[in-house]
């Protein structure tokens, strides 16, 4: 974990890390989040020269919305990361134009499995631990954090945290096919439940199913 005293750093280190992360001469993969605190460091990453060209970006996770909508993930990163020097990425969205989250789930999983891995996946957590679309309330959940799950992509039903709204999530399965992951979080809320995985191993929010695997090296970023 690193630790930083204010959101500017915060922001500036997880570009870094990602900047970093794509700075290997081949086709690249990089897998972004939503919610408030990622803004920032997309704005950072776009104006960033790199091989934007070689680069597909898509989700961890969208609500299933119009891609327009205030509530969509596809458009805070078109808007705030597929601009200026990012322009020129390949962008690839989980939502599509099947009927239920499922169907476009089922839809979209060939054309993740044949990305390269991934070779960046910014993530963030809620404050009840869930990662990407992948909530504590999901009956569904443990096959969905399973590292051996078949599945890249599912189709969320129902969102266990406002907007309630059905949601397209990858699996850890897919999360872990990754070089590096970065893990954004901010409050003391939030950094309450990562010590509580480190030091309780009888606590098990979603979050824990990435601090507590081998396969792939995690960079937690913390700031108030």
């Amino acid at each position: 974990m690193r630790i930083f005293t204010n959101h500017e750093d915060l922001a500036a280190a997880a570009a870094g890390a990602i900047a970093e992360a794509l700075a290997r001469p081949r086709p690249k993969t990089l897998i972004v989040t939503g919610g408030t605190s990622p803004g920032a460091v997309y704005d950072r990453l776009s104006a960033m020269d790199l091989d934007w060209a070689s680069t597909t970006v898509t989700l961890t996770d969208d609500r299933w919305v119009a891609s327009d909508s205030p509530d969509s993930n596809e458009r805070l990163v078109r808007d705030r990361l597929l601009t200026g020097r990012a322009a020129g990425a390949r962008f690839l969205p989980l939502k599509g134009a099947e009927d239920t989250p499922e169907a476009d789930a089922l839809a979209v999983e060939p054309s993740l499995a044949a990305l390269p891995t991934a070779d960046a996946v910014l993530l963030g957590m809620g404050e009840d631990g869930h990662i990407a679309s992948l909530f504590p309330t999901d009956p569904d959940l443990a096959a969905r954090l399973d590292p051996d799950g078949a599945r890249l992509c599912v189709g969320v039903a129902m969102a266990g945290l406002a907007p309630f709204i059905p949601r397209i999530t990858l699996t850890v399965a897919a999360l872990l096919r990754a070089r590096l992951l970065v893990l954004l979080i901010t409050g003391l809320a939030k950094l309450a439940i990562i010590e509580r995985v480190a030091s309780d191993p009888d606590y098990a929010p979603p979050v824990a199913a990435i601090l507590r695997q081998t396969r792939a090296p995690v960079s937690v970023l913390w700031a108030p």
